[in-house]
């Protein structure tokens, strides 16, 4: 076994890595850019090497700064963890040629499954079903445009290089076809490195299910059950279980053959996943279900923590040992499934903005814990979330004896968690996981995408937070010595009364309210809006605060940052800002014809110039941030009279980007 290892990746993962191999006492060296300096894989791990600036391309995608970390620590082997350096078959090689064993299967599987034409045709081959499609390599527009049209709409847009939904389009009609084409390739080049499109039909109401196979050097390769992974938003999971609730052991045996022949057929070792594409109106179960390969990933997946909790296998450290040319400890007849498990991935973002990427720095944080929940994280007090990554935080997983038990201790676990200080889709999360689809099983990969808004809706905020906002304020002034009435005494009080401190607070969307608070933060009298004055109190409860209003007790995580309360209780996260921060920047927003930055990121492309005549809904220009594409267009027909951005720019959240201003009316009208 290793004596040293390090681990070629952030976040989560490398926390997650370095932690099997803490317990197997192997020493670990964590790798870091400057923009995660201090960051909690390079505190666990027992070495931390800098490789570069924050751009990936000069830090964890640079092989070179890579392989010469390991060197310099004397490390043996490179877990490669997912993303970035994962699949690269360059680097791989590399390795090798440093005398580095890479913790993965070999270069040839690679080869043949990375690039998706080829997996596709080398399964294929072995009997596996395909999903019909043209996987020509070297397509250019043209062949891409008349494979699309050979296929018939809809068809699904894939890059061959890479995987986790970027760069993936779906496309309805011809007349889409030229911009899907240059955005997909676009988003190609910048997150693999080769624009090279397939042409796939595309299976709308569907299911995705994929089959966790893992091989050693020794002619062994066995299956480990399946996951279900059809809750998708833009192609990206969202959710993910196991086992599905799909299957039957007839169905399951029939799928995991299938992934083991994919798997054989190029030789693999270490873990992989072979995914599958499912007709979710075939009516099909178990042994009469249609499904056909969808490509394969050679490494471990963001979802392999639900494969662990159901099978007690550590997926990492089966991964070192077959690194290591160690047998597998399982045959195929030892794999037992018990129980079930379900994961929800935690993202930087705003389901309120269309699921816009969000940055920020973590202000307070509160992570669930309990029996059968399990949390994959890296974020601490102080974490920086910026726009250089993917916007995935942490993943929340829970188990239970059954589905509908795992499925209710991961809302429970979801309502105990909060990040202050980062906008997050833990609300949407619940939301998802309470639908009557999502309790049944029904699942597929439109089912977020139909349920649109029910699923995005925020209520605003009841009263009772708007008190504790007030209240919390209350007590962070009393070391300074008594209140101080700054605005004034509503009627109807007689002189002599304590009197009424007034804040106007906003939460984001909704109009501002008043609150009214006075006495002390022991034995105080709130007043929210119209509605009644009411007694309370609010106190330090360990790292939170414990307010009381009319009876009720609730314990709150409150932080005061930048002149903004963020409050979290009973898995809610609310930002509250004071009206007149909020003022300027709301008036701006209002301006007829401007365009905002609706995330802070990248120009990565201008489309127009000063001067030019656009209609509504014209493309002006695209900002990309952790890896995602949004286009900004015109809100109305008019002249582009402002543009202040250039391509590579970088933009902050909702600076004004460009002007379009609408014709002046005719004399007369």
């Amino acid at each position: 076994m290793f004596s040293t290892v390090l681990v070629a990746n952030r976040g989560e993962i490398a926390v997650r890595v370095i932690r099997t191999l803490r317990a197997m006492g192997i020493r670990s060296v964590a790798v870091y850019s400057d923009a995660d300096t201090g960051a909690l894989h390079t505190r666990l791990a027992d070495l931390a090497v800098r490789l570069g600036p924050a751009p990936a391309a000069q830090s964890y995608l640079s092989a070179e700064r890579v392989l010469d970390a390991a060197v310099r620590t004397g490390a043996q082997a490179v877990h490669p963890g997912y993303g970035f350096l994962s699949e690269n078959v360059g680097f791989a090689r590399a390795c090798a040629d440093a005398g580095l064993v890479f913790i993965g299967p070999p270069v040839a599987a690679i080869e043949a499954m990375g690039d998706k034409i080829r997996a596709k045709r080398t399964v294929a081959a072995a009997g596996v079903p395909v999903v019909p499609g043209r996987t020509e390599p070297g397509m250019d527009d043209a062949a891409v445009v008349a494979a699309a049209l050979e296929v018939g709409f809809p068809v699904l847009l894939k890059p061959s290089a890479g995987g986790g939904g970027k760069g993936m389009r779906v496309v309805r009609a011809e007349t889409e076809l030229a911009e899907q084409i240059a955005g997909a390739r676009r988003e190609a080049r910048g997150s693999f490195g080769d624009d090279t499109l397939l042409v796939e039909r595309y299976v709308g109401n569907s299911r995705h299910i994929e089959v966790q196979v893992f091989g050693d050097t020794h002619g062994t390769v066995v299956h480990l059950g399946e996951r279900e992974c059809s809750l998708q938003r833009r192609h990206q999971k969202v959710v993910e279980e196991a086992p599905s609730p799909l299957l039957d052991a007839a169905g399951r045996a029939q799928m995991g053959r299938a992934a083991v022949d994919a798997a054989r057929a190029v030789g693999y070792t270490g873990a992989g996943t072979v995914e599958f594409i499912v007709d979710a109106d075939s009516g099909g179960r178990g042994a009469d279900t249609d499904f056909f390969f969808l490509e394969m990933n050679t490494r471990l997946q963001v979802e392999h923590p639900v494969t662990e909790c159901v099978t007690g296998l550590d997926l990492v450290e089966l991964q070192l040992r077959a690194a290591a040319g160690e047998p597998l400890p399982i045959a195929q007849d030892d794999v037992v499934l018990t129980g079930h498990a379900i994961e929800a991935r935690i993202y930087a973002e705003d389901p309120v903005r269309g699921f816009l990427p969000q940055a920020g720095t973590v202000l307070g944080l509160v992570e669930p814990a309990g029996p059968g929940v399990r949390v994959d994280s890296s974020l601490a007090v102080g974490s920086v979330v910026g726009t250089d990554y993917d916007p995935m935080l942490a993943k929340v997983i829970a188990t239970g004896p059954d589905r509908e038990t795992a499925r209710a201790r991961l809302v429970a676990a979801l309502g105990g968690t909060a990040v202050l200080g980062v906008a997050t889709n833990t609300g949407f999360l619940q939301a998802l996981l309470s639908d009557p689809d999502v309790v049944a099983g029904r699942l597929d990969t439109g089912l977020i995408e139909r349920r649109g808004e029910t699923l995005t809706a925020v209520e605003p905020p009841p009263p009772a937070v708007y008190a504790a906002a007030a209240l919390a304020e209350l007590l962070e002034s009393e070391p300074a010595g008594p209140l101080v009435d700054r605005w004034d005494v509503p009627d109807g009080w007689r002189l002599g009364e304590p009197a009424w401190t007034v804040r106007r607070l906003q939460a984001p969307g909704g109009e501002p309210v008043t609150v009214r608070v006075r006495g002390r933060a022991a034995d105080a009298v709130v007043r929210v809006g119209d509605g009644d004055p009411q007694p309370a109190r609010v106190e330090r409860d360990g790292p939170g605060l414990a307010v009381t209003v009319d009876g009720v007790r609730t314990r709150y995580t409150v932080v005061h940052s930048g002149g903004a309360l963020w409050l979290a209780a009973a898995g809610r996260v609310t930002a509250l800002r004071e009206q007149e921060r909020l003022a300027g920047a709301a008036g701006a927003a209002a301006t007829d014809g401007a365009v905002t930055a609706p995330m802070p990121g990248t120009v990565t492309v201008v489309q127009v110039s000063i001067g030019d005549q656009v209609e509504a809904g014209t493309p002006l220009l695209v900002v990309e941030a952790m890896k995602m594409e949004h286009v900004l267009t015109a809100p109305l027909a008019g002249t582009v009279t402002e543009l202040g951005v250039t391509a590579g720019r970088s933009v902050r959240l909702d600076e004004r980007v460009a002007v379009v201003t609408p014709p002046a009316p005719e004399r007369g009208e």
